[in-house]
């Protein structure tokens, strides 16, 4: 009886215990990020889901050491169909401030998609303090209002690439096709969006007409568009040797195809959102062989001599039964999950002001290469992924395989003609 007594004793003591800690165990709440973007399209998908990975990976791990408690991510979405046709920027602007409103995040990820919109919601940032690591959007005007407004802006980065280093990527890969081909006639196409009209804008006169090109053509095309025939045909017919393209609409792979039935005799080397993944060589039947594509994270590529990279792509693989299709976003977007972890731990605080403090002072070795930021909050891209992050060139082989062509410390193999594009020399 007596055992018995002291059993249900230790029983009872043991449950107002329990009762005692539960509380303050529920009281770990999740830590909340934001990630508000264009669901709809591919980057944005896919950006969504590294994010989704980086945070099962932390949480598996015992989640974010916040002081003396460990928290779990919890990811709160929202599309903002900045990218569609004929959504306005105020409208996109609403959404933004729906989840910060009604979700609380600590901190927001990805982003809006458009630079339009990102310029746009930047008072709506500032307005709130609520920290955002951009991975998408690539208009410098960003870096631009925080050097000029430091205090008011300091909560926006921007992890991904810019336009001034997408520029610098393309400099480099155009100085290549030049010195190797002899290449110095150039036709630009792009899609009429702000990132594309500014890289190609910038292109043309920072670099092409001061370097010895000769500009044949610039043909700009609503989003949405779907034949590219007639700036072929232009192009065919006036010589060139290169075709610079940018372009982040689904439909711009039909560019490719018709290049390919024209028989343009001209390189072509940009970018196109459709081309930058695996499935489009069964997408396009095959049809794409010869195209050179940029990467503007490796990480979005897996990269034979840069193994973190090799790694992130074959584990989002792994989890998701496929690999990265977008050439821009997820890698970025992994990252920035373990940056503001990094953060919050450094800070021992949710405080935004103090986790600003920390991201500034990142500095670690990720799946792009290594990760810091400037006074603009914007992360240095180079060519060399010890140093710096990096974005790369690969080209579509006859074989479908994509290889990294540029920058060299990358580089899996040499650049090659399609058989109806002749050097120039």
């Amino acid at each position: 009886m007596k055992k018995s007594f002291l059993l249900l004793s230790f029983v009872l003591v043991f449950s107002c215990v329990w009762l005692v800690l539960t509380p303050l165990v529920s009281a770990a709440e999740p830590i909340v990020v934001g990630v508000p973007t264009s669901l709809g399209f591919l980057e944005g998908k896919e950006s969504l889901k590294a994010v989704q990975m980086a945070v099962d990976e932390i949480n598996a791990a015992g989640g974010v050491q916040v002081g003396s408690s460990k928290r779990p991510f919890k990811i709160e979405s929202i599309d903002l169909r900045d990218a569609a046709a004929g959504v306005p920027v105020p409208e996109a602007l609403l959404g933004l401030e729906k989840i910060i409103l009604e979700k609380k995040p600590t901190a927001l990820l990805v982003g809006p998609f458009r630079s339009e919109a990102l310029l746009a919601g930047m008072d709506i940032i500032a307005k709130y303090k609520v920290p955002l690591l951009g991975t998408i959007a690539m208009s410098p005007g960003t870096e631009a209002r925080i050097k000029k407004d430091p205090e008011k802006y300091k909560y926006i980065f921007r992890v991904s690439l810019n336009v001034i280093y997408w520029a610098r990527l393309l400099g480099g890969t155009m100085g290549t096709l030049k010195n190797e081909f002899g290449f110095n006639k150039v036709y630009l196409m792009n899609q009429d969006i702000a990132w594309a009209r500014g890289t190609a804008n910038a292109m043309k006169k920072r670099f092409f007409l001061k370097t010895g090109w000769e500009v044949l053509g610039h043909d700009q095309y609503p989003t949405g568009s779907s034949d590219f025939s007639s700036g072929l045909m232009k192009a065919k017919s006036m010589g060139a040797n290169v075709l610079f393209t940018c372009f982040d609409m689904p439909q711009s792979g039909v560019l490719v195809k018709q290049w390919k039935s024209i028989k343009v005799p001209a390189l072509i080397a940009g970018f196109i959102s459709p081309m930058a993944g695996q499935a489009a060589w069964k997408t396009f039947n095959g049809k794409i062989g010869g195209l050179m594509n940029a990467i503007f994270e490796i990480g979005n590529i897996p990269s034979a001599k840069y193994p973190p990279a090799k790694a992130f792509y074959d584990a989002y693989k792994k989890k998701y039964g496929k690999g990265i299709e977008s050439g821009h976003g997820p890698a970025p977007s992994y990252e920035s999950v373990y940056i503001l972890k990094e953060a919050i731990e450094r800070a021992g605080s949710l405080d935004a002001d103090k986790i600003v403090a920390e991201v500034e002072k990142t500095d670690k070795k990720g799946v792009m290469g290594r990760i810091k930021f400037d006074k603009g909050h914007q992360v240095i891209y180079g060519t060399d992924p010890n140093k710096t992050a990096v974005a790369c060139f690969f080209q579509w082989t006859e074989d479908g395989k994509r290889k990294i062509v540029y920058p060299g410390s990358l580089a899996e193999g040499n650049i090659v003609l399609p058989s109806w594009v002749k050097k120039a020399k």
